[in-house]
């Protein structure tokens, strides 16, 4: 295990709260949910670019931010990284 995970504000929920089932209110409201938990985290930029840098994207959220959101994040690094190019 990474040594961030140690101190991770989501060892003190149940992990089932980063990974919600399906798109409707319930799932909604458990996602905001984890996300207020990662406002918390002290170590929430470390898990986001744990989250960042797997080749396939971890469900759930991580970093503070949903898969979707992840995978827009990096599609705007990529745009900006091929712009610089």
């Amino acid at each position: 295990m990474e040594g961030w995970r140690a101190a991770a504000a989501c060892q003190e929920v149940d992990p089932d709260l980063f990974f919600p089932v399906g798109t409707g209110a319930p799932a909604l409201a458990q996602e905001e949910e984890a996300k207020r938990v990662c406002l918390r985290c002290p170590v929430r930029e470390p898990c986001l670019r744990s989250a960042l840098a797997q080749p396939h994207p971890p469900s759930g959220v991580w970093g503070g931010l949903t898969e979707a959101q992840r995978w827009s994040l990096a599609r705007l690094a990529r745009r900006r990284a091929d712009d610089r190019g």
